[in-house]
């Protein structure tokens, strides 16, 4: 009979953990904290010692149960009198309400129509009091009508020319007049005009009566003189008269025309400045309904999405501003870019923080991610998501087989994992859905996977192998995954296990019992003979009650794809874990770059089902492609959404793909110069000795270099580093190394980056390398194949050895029959084989990462701490293209 806790014996009494071990204390029974379990014999005690307080305890809880029930009785009847009378009062003070409209509504319009009549009588005595006193205008009208102020402006215009030209035809006239009528008067007095010089002068002297008459026509002229300049006086005062009123009526015509201009453009401007606003308005609603239509924070909102390396335009764009304000700070700060030129995330925060806008730099994960707010009143408890890890032939699977009982380890190849698997057990009527991860190192992505989609990790370690290297990598996918971790210590039944050992070499790695004061719960089982089963499932559920999961069922479903594989008969299948909402059967989706509708789900046994909530795991089939495991899926409301999505991450994927730099290899090379992509083959060398590196570079010039041209853009001497690779990324180059190795983050930033590393202890097998890519003749290769590195950490003497490292085993396996590396500060002092290999006291055929033991060297002794060894193999590759 399994063994009972404290925390579920408390639970039975109705009471909370701290009081039950509070009565164990007074009845002497050990127990250190909730989860510690008691024996039967403690556990009759405990229930004869409490009957009482039990029975009590039944007492009171029915009494309660009576007073509550006869007090919510009361408090219905006193809330529906008090709702009946409510509604009376409220139905009184309508029918008040009513009635008062009624009378304000009838006054308003009888005051309305009195002051309507009022306003015509008084409009209509104005009107004949203006008629009456009209002065009647009886001049002519120079134009009948206009049409507008610019037309009786031109009009106007017309008529002063008209009268302009009337008056100087008139003037013309009349110097003309005056002309004839002067001769005439002349001939009349002093006969013909011609003679009045020569023949009138003498008589005038001799005669006094001539000279009263010549005194006459002098007074006659200077009369006539007054005569014409009055009549010049009063034209031209005429004429300015003219002029001036002329100029005024332009004047007041155009400051009128502009007035009326400038009311009409403000009026129309006001117009549009109010459309802008409702439309701003409009579009902010819609944006709001939008985010609550899709379960969006609200708050989030106002934060924009920028792409990890968006360019200037990309991020003007985005953010809504000149490209210019934007190429402005970036020259401020320092930092100079074009248009097209891509930005750091530092960059990006530092010119949207001056803009004064908030962004959040989106990685190419988290584009591909949705982002939920659910309300906490919609939440409700859900089952929790466990996902089991573990080494490879650890007892993953068995144990899993053990709870559900279905047997997969025997189903599967060689007996290990070979995919995500879900299952779901019920245990106590509670539901418990479990994710089986590969423990092999060939699927660390896929258990990196596993670990961000659950809630509590089974960390399975069996008793008698301890802690291994995937052992370590699980524990820091839970840790990364801020994810709470159960360690099972398995197959306790076999002779050697010691789980106290398992629980020691945990606490190196923050993996310490409870009962040694930490954090982590530790239970004991055997999954073959299914021992300790129970209790292990019991501990799984008491720390989904701490964690209180929920969820929100009444919504669009979304979670994640955990592997997808394309079936003959049913084509595309995806095993999906809904984290949130229910997914039916006719629901449109989209899962990474793939979209579709259900057509059908099954359950993790096979059967059909309509729908599935929070924490379900079920298989779905209807997608028009396999998605990636691992990716994130989605409901939409119309197919047309998902397809416009799945296309556009579908293309933007596309275009990443031909944007990425494919870097030259010696493999590669002769084809890529068929293309005529590569005129040149870029080296960096990198040597043991200066020596090595003048004799290589020598060898290289020799060369035929009518095909392609070897240009060698850096060479130095010392051990290859990440400096070397990002010079090489940048130029596409390809790195050798003589008598030297890349270090860690050389190899990494290699890997990441796809630049070639070839290293080579003789001289004469680069050059045939080159040679051979360079005229397209590689024949099967030698690859080199690293299998681990060890930190040598002291030396000792071994009879019949010399001088042998003591070792602890950073990565990867070392075997007995590897060739080996001594790298001391970067240069390899030693390449050969090892002459042998201690596991402790043991003769050991291998070392695993993590283990510690004696490594001699084959025919060399000058070992000294601080070494690493490195471990590697030759395997030869043929050529596949």
């Amino acid at each position: 009979m399994p063994k009972t806790r404290v925390n579920v014996l408390a639970k039975e009494y109705g009471m909370t953990s701290k009081e039950m071990l509070d009565h164990l204390a007074d009845m002497k029974i050990p127990a250190k904290s909730a989860s510690s379990t008691l024996e039967d014999a403690y556990v009759a005690m405990v229930r004869k010692k409490l009957k009482p307080i039990l029975e009590a305890r039944a007492a009171e809880i029915e009494a309660e149960k009576k007073a509550a029930a006869e007090k919510a009785a009361e408090e219905a009847r006193i809330a529906r009198e008090q709702a009946e009378k409510e509604r009376l009062e409220a139905e009184k003070r309508r029918e008040a309400e009513r009635a008062e409209e009624e009378r304000r509504r009838a006054a308003e319009e009888a005051a309305r129509k009195k002051a309507e009549e009022e306003r015509l009588a008084a409009e209509k005595a104005a009107a004949e009091e203006a008629e009456r006193n009209r002065v009647k205008d009886t001049a002519p009208k120079s134009a009948p009508s206009f049409t507008s102020l610019l037309d009786q402006i031109a009009q106007q215009e017309k008529v002063l020319k008209q009268q302009a030209e009337e008056a100087a035809s008139a003037k013309a006239a009349a110097k003309s007049g005056r002309g004839r009528k002067s001769d005439d008067r002349g001939a009349k007095h002093g006969g013909a005009p011609a003679q009045r010089g020569s023949e009138s002068v003498a008589p005038a002297r001799d005669n006094g009566s001539d000279a009263g008459a010549a005194d006459g026509r002098r007074k006659g002229k200077k009369g006539r003189r007054g005569e014409e300049g009055g009549e010049d006086r009063y034209s031209r005062m005429a004429r300015e008269a003219e002029a001036y009123n002329r100029s005024k009526v332009f004047e007041d015509a155009r400051a009128a025309v502009e007035e009326a201009s400038r009311e009409s453009s403000g009026r129309r401007k006001k117009r549009k400045e109010r459309r802008q606003k409702q439309a701003e308005r409009a579009a902010e609603q819609q944006r709001i309904e939008e985010a609550i239509a899709n379960d969006q924070d609200l708050s989030q909102l106002d934060i924009v999405k920028v792409p990890q390396g968006s360019t200037v335009a990309e991020l003007s764009e985005l953010l809504g501003v000149p490209a210019n304000d934007i190429i402005k700070r970036l020259f401020l700060l320092g930092t100079p870019l074009t248009l097209t030129e891509s930005m750091s995330d530092e960059l990006i925060e530092l010119v949207a923080e001056d803009l004064g806008r908030d962004v959040k730099v989106m990685t190419k994960e988290e584009e591909n991610s949705f982002t939920f707010y659910d309300n906490p009143e919609d939440l409700v408890p859900r089952a929790p998501v466990v996902t089991v890890m573990g080494h490879v032939d650890h007892g993953k699977t068995s144990l899993l087989d053990a709870i559900r009982h279905t047997g997969v380890a025997e189903g599967e190849a060689g007996g290990i994992t070979q995919a995500i698997g879900a299952s779901q057990v019920h245990i106590n009527g509670r539901q418990i859905t479990f994710i089986d991860t590969p423990g092999h190192a060939t699927f660390t992505a896929m258990r990196a996977r596993g670990a961000k989609v659950t809630d509590i990790v089974i960390l399975i370690v069996a008793a008698d192998d301890g802690v291994m290297p995937q052992t370590i990598e699980s524990i820091n996918h839970a840790k990364a995954a801020g994810v709470p971790i159960v360690v099972a210590v398995n197959k306790i039944d076999k002779p050697g296990a010691s789980p106290d050992k398992v629980r020691q070499e945990l606490t190196e790695y923050g993996i310490v019992p409870e009962e040694w004061g930490g954090q982590n719960m530790f239970v004991n089982i055997s999954a073959k003979k299914k021992v300790g089963i129970d209790e292990l499932l019991e501990t799984v559920l008491l720390q989904a009650d701490v964690l209180e999961l929920k969820g929100n069922p009444d919504t669009f479903a979304s979670g994640n794809v955990l592997e997808a594989k394309l079936d003959k008969g049913r084509g595309s299948v995806a095993t999906v874990l809904v984290t949130r909402g229910t997914l039916r059967v006719g629901d449109a989706l989209v899962a990474g770059m793939t979209f579709g509708r259900v057509r059908a789900m099954l359950d993790p046994k096979g059967n059909p089902v309509t729908e599935a909530g929070p924490s379900d795991a079920v298989e779905i089939l209807g997608l028009q492609s396999v998605p990636n495991a691992g990716d994130e899926f989605r409901v939409f409301q119309d197919d047309r959404e998902a397809r416009a999505l799945a296309d556009e991450r579908a293309l933007k994927a596309r275009i990443e793909e031909q944007n990425r730099v494919k870097h030259v290899t010696l493999e590669n090379l002769f084809a890529t110069m068929a293309d005529a992509e590569v005129k040149e083959l870029s080296l960096i060398i990198k040597a043991d000795v200066q020596g090595s590196i003048e004799a290589l570079q020598d060898s290289l010039d020799k060369m035929d270099q009518s095909e392609v041209r070897i240009n060698t853009i850096h060479s130095a001497v010392g051990a290859i580093n990440e400096t070397d690779v990002t010079l090489a990324d940048a130029s596409n180059a390809i790195i050798i190394g003589f008598g030297v190795r890349p270090d860690a983050k050389a190899r990494n930033a290699a890997d990441r980056d796809g630049v070639e590393i070839r290293c080579y202890d003789v001289i004469y097998k680069a050059l045939e390398d080159l040679d051979a890519a360079r005229i397209g003749m590689l024949k099967p290769t030698e690859v080199e194949v690293s299998t681990g590195t060890a930190a040598v950490l002291d030396t000792f003497k071994v009879p019949k050895v010399g001088i042998a490292a003591g070792v602890r085993i950073e990565e990867g396996e070392i075997a007995a029959t590897d060739s080996v590396r001594l790298v001391r500060d970067g240069i390899v002092v030693y390449n050969g084989a090892i002459a042998s290999m201690r596991h402790y006291k043991d003769e050991a055929k291998s070392l695993r990462s993590g283990m510690e033991g004696g490594i001699g060297l084959e025919n060399f002794q000058d070992i000294k701490p601080g070494d690493l060894i490195e471990g590697y193999r030759i395997d030869r590759v043929a050529r596949t293209e």
